[in-house]
């Protein structure tokens, strides 16, 4: 495989990453926000997906951000009658995010996206010694 080829998929794996952390930022930030009327649903987690694609002008697959799904699972409730968000029995609904999953979510990214970005300096550094080698 070519160095150029190698740079464009490791770049695809950076924007993809990028994109999940995005979504993973969103999450932490409304880890802890209500509804905004009585008795209705706080904010839902969202869950980044990956999907393979062609790139027919470099021929090779790459990775692109699928969609943005949302997470099924329960929201979790506590007891805050004085709190707007509250149904009438006092219960408030909380997201179903939960912070420390999120953060090792976003280590694995920012090591997934370090990874992509070691495999394009190094291309770049063996295309650079080939240009020496072909002065020489």
């Amino acid at each position: 495989m070519d160095l150029k080829k190698s740079m464009m998929i490791a770049a695809s794996g950076l924007r993809a990453q990028s994109g999940r952390m995005k979504v993973i930022a969103e999450n932490i930030a409304n880890a802890e926000s209500t509804a905004k009327t009585k008795g209705g649903d706080p904010y839902q987690r969202r869950i980044p997906t990956f999907r393979e694609v062609f790139d027919s002008e470099m021929g090779v697959k790459v990775v692109r951000q699928g969609r943005v799904q949302l997470d099924k699972t329960a929201f979790g409730e506590k007891f805050d009658p004085g709190n707007p968000a509250a149904n009438d029995k006092g219960i408030v609904k909380t997201p179903n995010v939960n912070t420390l999953i999120e953060m090792v979510d976003m280590r694995e990214a920012q090591r997934s996206y370090e990874a992509n970005l070691n495999v394009i300096g190094s291309s770049r550094r063996m295309l650079a010694k080939t240009l020496d080698i072909l002065r020489g």
